[in-house]
């Protein structure tokens, strides 16, 4: 296998292809062909166990022979990109997408490829592991016990002081605060956060005050850390959940095109022009799946 042989998007969807019809048989005659859903959820699971195996291969072979980077990441992304589309034709076939399951699993998808980015970055980023919220509430509690044992008042008015800090983190903290995001990682000295995020076009009330809270926390730690927020879907088709984070003063969210262009700066690796050049969801898939997702409103999910 060469590099350009990696590359080719209509060797990996033919492959896939026939892989898929293979296992669906086997799938029907084992769940059968009327119990849609256990099917469904078998067919997700067996193409992506596929796609492991090919990107593994690719990801073995490159390092054997020496690729660039930049092969390498082409390579996984054009193999990833076709098990994809592979994937959501077979599940299809056999349990149509409604709205609901489908922007679910496409922003699952299109995080998962963005991450792909990350994994395989010409820029030699460093992933870290994010503290943990009890370790950041442990040390902020320590800086303020010094801080109000070193004021000059008298020691019940600081027990007074500690009761009432001890009172608002009852009110924050009713159960622990999650600060892992999809993406930790460090350029030099300067470290990032980042979560992805397909688009915002339901009620992301819930997790729109997460995320608020966990930059907030963050921006007010000891060390450098610059919170993002990357959204595959344009401006036009976000809600205004999306400003308010925008808007927030804690996150950087870009959106859209803006986004790839920040992603490129931080791997080296210009995703969004490998999008544009290489993913067609319109001629890549078959036409009846393409045509149930046109029929069903669907395709603006398919704007990558």
């Amino acid at each position: 296998m060469t590099p350009q042989e990696a590359k080719k998007k209509r060797t990996h969807l033919n492959y896939f292809r026939e892989r898929a019809a293979e296992t669906l048989a086997t799938l029907q005659r084992e769940i059968g062909a009327r119990n849609y859903k256990d099917l469904a959820s078998a067919i997700n699971k067996a193409s992506a166990e596929t796609a492991r195996h090919v990107t593994s291969t690719i990801e073995s072979t490159a390092q054997k022979g020496h690729w660039s980077a930049s092969d390498r990441l082409e390579a996984v992304l054009a193999a990833t990109y076709a098990s994809y589309v592979v994937m959501l034709e077979f599940r299809n076939q056999v349990w149509p997408y409604e709205y609901m399951a489908f922007s679910r699993r496409i922003g699952e998808l299109w995080e998962s490829f963005v991450r792909t980015a990350f994994d395989s970055a010409p820029s030699g980023l460093s992933y870290f592991v994010p503290p943990l919220f009890s370790d950041v509430r442990t040390t902020l509690r320590q800086e303020l016990t010094q801080y109000i044992e070193a004021l000059p008042i008298a020691e019940a008015q600081k027990t007074e002081l500690l009761c009432y800090y001890e009172k608002v983190w009852l009110l924050v903290d009713s159960g622990e605060i999650n600060l892992e995001l999809d993406l930790h990682f460090s350029l030099g000295a300067q470290r990032f956060n980042v979560d992805l995020k397909s688009g915002f076009g339901s009620n992301e009330k819930g997790n729109t005050n997460r995320l608020l809270m966990v930059a907030t926390i963050y921006k007010n730690l000891e060390l450098p850390y610059e919170n993002f927020l990357l959204v595959r879907a344009a401006e036009d088709r976000n809600n205004h959940y999306f400003r308010t984070l925008r808007d927030s003063g804690v996150w950087t969210a870009l959106c859209g095109a803006e986004a790839y262009a920040k992603m490129a700066d931080f791997t080296g690796f210009n995703l969004g022009s490998w999008v544009a050049e290489n993913i067609d969801w319109s001629a890549d898939l078959n036409p009846d799946t393409y045509d149930h997702f046109r029929k069903s409103d669907l395709v603006g999910y398919l704007e990558w």
